[in-house]
């Protein structure tokens, strides 16, 4: 019997498609970032055309947030920080639609 990572004489193994864990995590970190100084850059402008404990509370929310996913990518709980980023995103782009016109 051989092992399951290997393949008999004159067969190749098949490579596994999409990304590793690793690479997971940095893209989760990585666009967690990004999504960070894109609020960050927002906050400043929302806060330069009209001074707000709203507009800070929504943006620093983000912000937090942002900063939660990037360690829980760091943590391996790479599945759990995309789920939060993409509702806290939603969450802040409502409140900024809904509540801050």
């Amino acid at each position: 019997m051989s092992a399951p990572d290997r393949a008999p004489e004159g067969h190749q193994v098949p490579e596994r498609g999409g990304t590793t864990p690793r690479q997971a995590r940095r893209l989760r970190v990585t666009a967690a970032a990004a999504l960070m100084t894109v609020a960050a850059v927002l906050l400043g402008l929302r806060l330069a055309s009209r001074s707000s404990v709203l507009v800070v509370g929504v943006y620093g929310l983000l912000l937090i947030l942002c900063g939660l996913v990037i360690e829980l990518s760091r943590r391996g709980r790479t599945r759990l920080g995309s789920y939060l980023l993409g509702a806290g995103l939603a969450a802040a782009l409502l409140m900024d639609v809904v509540v801050l016109s």
